[in-house]
């Protein structure tokens, strides 16, 4: 038996609350309506969607299926309404009808990129479609990271690190992929360094592509990481201080001060192919198919 609207919206509270009575404070209705409509959807799906205790209630895997289903589902219905209302409602050269393309579009993307990919994209995106409101969340590219969010329906579309052409990203089948950059690593040293390569390695969790560790351990001058920091940025700062050099993406190149400088690893170096990452119903909304064209056009 199906969910109804109200059932996947509950489902997806108790996800996020992780309890029925945050989840009914946040939905308006009782904590019973709450566990009255769990236990019905859990007995439609035929399986347990949450492990009650005394600290709450936490998603079995099963939950957590459920509720990334749910979210892409009710996210749907948002969209089918934006589209409806806006199906012909401007009139382009020529007298034409045009469809307008409003509401909230979620995206998520990993530092660097939300920094140097999207706000020309979107600056282009917003000046064609005003309506569009852009909501941008940086999250780490660790573990899941910007496609996890996409799987899960917490975005329409995220920037992330891929792997090779075509692959999505590991552990999340069924996504659509494109991709928009492959950019270079090099070599960053404090400015005037006689000898950079014999300075400690300077390093960050996120840079932990499977090509980048493959070519580090093919190389016996780069020594393991003496300091791991938060994020590139800091890196990069901690290298400008003379603290180290380190291995660096472009991306993360572009915020890069007279205090280093950069030095290119040659055409072996190591690349990373970031792009966008959606889902196949995603993919055909307005908004996100306008977007992937602004992210095209900048990578041209």
């Amino acid at each position: 038996m199906e969910l109804l609207p109200q059932e996947l919206r509950v489902l997806v509270a108790v996800a996020a609350a992780g309890g029925f009575s945050a989840a009914a404070e946040t939905l308006g209705l009782t904590q019973s309506a709450v566990s009255h409509s769990v236990r019905g959807s859990e007995a439609k799906l035929g399986v347990v969607l949450f492990e009650r205790g005394r600290t709450g209630a936490r998603a079995t895997p099963a939950g957590e299926r459920a509720a990334a289903h749910a979210r892409r589902i009710l996210r749907l219905y948002e969209v089918m309404g934006a589209e409806a209302r806006g199906a012909g409602q401007r009139t382009g050269a020529g007298g034409v009808a045009r469809d307008t393309v409003a509401g909230p579009l979620r995206v998520t993307a990993f530092r660097s990129a939300a920094l140097h990919l999207l706000p020309p994209a979107l600056e282009r995106l917003t000046a064609l479609h005003p309506g569009i409101r852009p909501e941008v969340r940086v999250v780490r590219e660790l573990g899941a990271g910007s496609a996890g969010e996409v799987a899960a329906g917490r975005a329409d579309l995220g920037i992330a690190t891929l792997g090779g052409p075509g692959e999505v990203p590991a552990g999340l089948p069924g996504l659509l992929t494109g991709l928009l950059v492959e950019e270079a690593y090099s070599l960053v040293h404090p400015a005037g360094h006689p000898s950079p390569r014999e300075l400690p390695l300077l390093d960050w969790d996120e840079n932990c592509g499977s090509c980048t560790r493959d070519w580090w351990r093919a190389q016996d001058w780069i020594p393991g990481p003496t300091v791991r920091a938060e994020d590139d940025a800091m890196v990069l700062t901690m290298v400008g201080r003379g603290l180290g050099m380190a291995i660096l993406p472009d991306l993360s190149l572009r915020e890069a001060t007279e205090a280093v400088e950069i030095t290119g690893l040659g055409p072996r170096g190591p690349v990373r192919r970031v792009g966008y990452v959606t889902t196949p119903e995603s993919a055909a909304t307005l908004a996100v198919r306008a977007l992937i064209r602004e992210l095209r056009a900048e990578k041209a």
